[in-house]
């Protein structure tokens, strides 16, 4: 035994969850907040305890990797030196020798992936393939790839999938499900009987403001640009329509059609490229203006202005339209005018602390400079303030390391400070003890991000959801998309759940020999030989004389493959290729695809 149990009281549906998903690839379904780690905590020690070999463990965010580490040294029965944690930060050579003397390795999938494809680790040992934020296994995340390999290469393969939300698509939880191998789905809500006990309350309150007319005024200049510029497009079939509320998805998919007619020759449609652009910018100047504000819409047409290469960028701020539109906003600024929901959020968190002085409160925004912003507006009345951000830079504005995430965290977590201005990188996972408030400065139209965000309070107190949104803009169409899409996400997976329970079954059948697998086949032939047999046993009574039965004939494996409609090809194994790959190629899809038809890479 591994695991402390004297340090630990499972819950029922942890204990259940466990007992379902120790043998068979898992995805795990639950409520941020409810213990998915010692879910995974549980199913390693039994996995260690039975073959021994080594524990991996996945997470997106090398934050979040570390979290996992502490919480195994805290639980698990091992010398600290047999828990690490892998990222990008070591150099290639100390990460082999840690993977070497660990147990159990929490690590970023990059690394990973990187250290698999250049042959520095092996797979083979691992035991359990722990992937937390398992709904990114799709597309080229690096998940895809470790999980392929992991299935194709290790001695005792395990895998277990841990999400809040694997997405609202059913093709897309489809995909997860392929990719990651799995074979049995265990899915809980806030409202699952064995689950609802220990759930928090969070209260949540929809705040609407009003936009002012100065806002209207700039928001209608913007749409009628907009228009002008998705006319062509339409025109040419390539956008369903040119109102100014068509989808951000729909002007840029007009982009990969356009790309799709230069390859073949269609050299004509190429100059529609400028008024797709110009209208993909127009759309994300709206979406500023509505969701984050006039000092945000300022910034963004800075940008635009200093972009002299792009002859879009050109022609949008040589309108006469958009110069009076910046003259606008510098009145504004003059003024002091700028979103509502500034005003609205320094009221919340006002309330909030004047209730309760030492409260915690997430406030999280799509955008950096909001939440720049957000710091110094709280900062200007008193109020204790930081920001939570990626590690990326952005022009001027320098990226956090992963020491100064866990640093503002740590600081955060023991109340040093009151407000947590956090962008996406937030979102996932980071166990933010007891936050009181969480505000969402603008609604997100994804059901991933939406129960994410949510999940950072109501973890183990109740909590309240402030979702802030400007009346008829775009806030309250992402709302009201992320509500549809969350339904169908759990429609979804519960469908996709009972067929994989269907097709284990009839596994489970044929292992014992109720079906077989050449059962659909031979069964024709069967029948009719039953039948030959009857008519022999018929004549025999009638008769009273034995008739001789033909001799029984097993069916050779040739004759039977002539008879399947798809042959089986034998082949044999090819000797071992060895491919030199230039390190810079790693980012590329090749050494991963190469690695799939069989090669080794170096």
């Amino acid at each position: 035994m591994y695991l402390r149990r004297d340090l630990i009281q499972p819950r029922v549906y942890q204990e259940v969850i466990y007992v379902r998903c120790k043998e068979k690839n898992c995805l795990v379904v639950l409520p941020t907040g409810l213990g998915k780690t010692l879910i995974a905590m549980l199913i390693a020690d039994y996995r260690l305890s039975k073959y021994s070999g080594k524990i991996l463990m996945l997470a997106p965010t090398k934050p979040l990797a570390v979290q996992h580490a502490e919480s195994f040294r805290k639980l698990f029965n091992l010398p600290a030196d047999k828990i690490n944690v892998l990222t990008g930060e070591l150099s290639p050579k100390e990460r082999a020798e840690i993977w070497e003397k660990s147990v159990v390795i929490t690590a970023t999938p990059q690394t990973i992936e990187n250290d698999v494809l250049t042959g520095r680790i092996s797979l083979e040992d691992v035991v359990l393939l722990v992937l937390d934020e398992a709904h990114r296994a799709v597309g080229n995340y690096a998940y895809v790839f470790i999980a392929k390999e992991y299935l194709n290469t290790a001695r005792n393969p395990l895998v277990l999938g841990l999400t809040a939300s694997p997405g609202s698509d059913e093709g897309r939880i489809r995909e997860i499900i392929e990719n990651l191998g799995i074979e049995h789905v265990e899915v809980r809500t806030e409202n699952s009987p064995d689950v609802k006990p220990y759930v928090q309350r969070v209260a949540f309150e929809w705040v609407k403001v009003e936009l002012p007319s100065i806002y209207k005024e700039v928001r209608s200049l913007l749409r009628e640009m907009l228009k002008e510029s998705l006319k062509p497009l339409a025109q040419f079939g390539l956008v369903s329509s040119y109102s100014p509320d068509i989808s951000k998805r729909e002007v840029l998919q007009a982009g990969s059609k356009i790309n799709a007619e230069v390859a073949k020759g269609n050299y004509e449609i190429g100059r529609l490229r400028m008024y797709q652009a110009k209208a993909v910018k127009l759309q994300h100047a709206i979406e500023l203006l509505e969701t984050q504000g006039l000092t945000a819409l300022q910034a963004y047409l800075k940008k635009l202005r200093e972009d002299k290469r792009t002859k879009s960028s050109r022609e949008l701020m040589d309108d006469p339209r958009m110069r009076k539109i910046i003259y606008i906003l510098v009145q504004a600024k003059e003024l002091g005018i700028d979103h509502p929901k500034m005003e609205k959020l320094k009221e919340l968190v006002k309330e909030q602390l004047s209730k309760k002085p030492n409260s915690k409160i997430i406030v999280f925004t799509n955008y950096r400079d909001t939440g720049k912003k957000i710091v110094e507006e709280l900062r200007g009345m008193g109020i204790s303030a930081e920001r939570f951000i990626g590690q990326a830079s952005r022009s001027n504005d320098k990226g956090m390391s992963q020491k100064q995430q866990k640093e503002v965290l740590e600081r955060f977590s023991r109340g040093e400070f009151s407000v947590l201005a956090a962008t996406s990188v937030g979102e996932e996972g980071l166990d933010v003890p007891e936050v009181d408030l969480v505000v969402f400065y603008e609604p997100v139209p994804s059901a991933i991000r939406s129960i994410q965000r949510r999940g950072r309070t109501g973890r183990h107190r109740s909590g309240r959801v402030v979702i802030l949104m400007a009346k008829g803009t775009r806030d309250e169409a992402y709302y009201w998309s992320s509500r549809r899409k969350e339904k169908g996400m759990f429609e979804a997976i519960r469908k996709i759940a009972r067929e994989l329970e269907a097709e284990m079954k009839e596994r489970e059948d044929m292992k014992r020999g109720k079906i077989t697998s050449l059962d659909a086949f031979l069964k024709p032939k069967k029948k009719q030989a039953e039948e030959k047999t009857e008519g022999i046993e018929g004549a025999e009574k009638l008769s009273g004389e034995k008739v001789e039965k033909p001799e029984k004939a097993e069916p050779s494996k040739e004759k039977i493959y002539e008879k399947l409609q798809i042959k089986p090809i034998f082949v044999r194994k090819p000797r071992e290729i060895v491919v030199y790959v230039d390190s810079r190629e790693l980012r590329s899809g090749v050494p991963k695809h190469l690695r799939e038809l069989g090669a080794r890479l170096r």
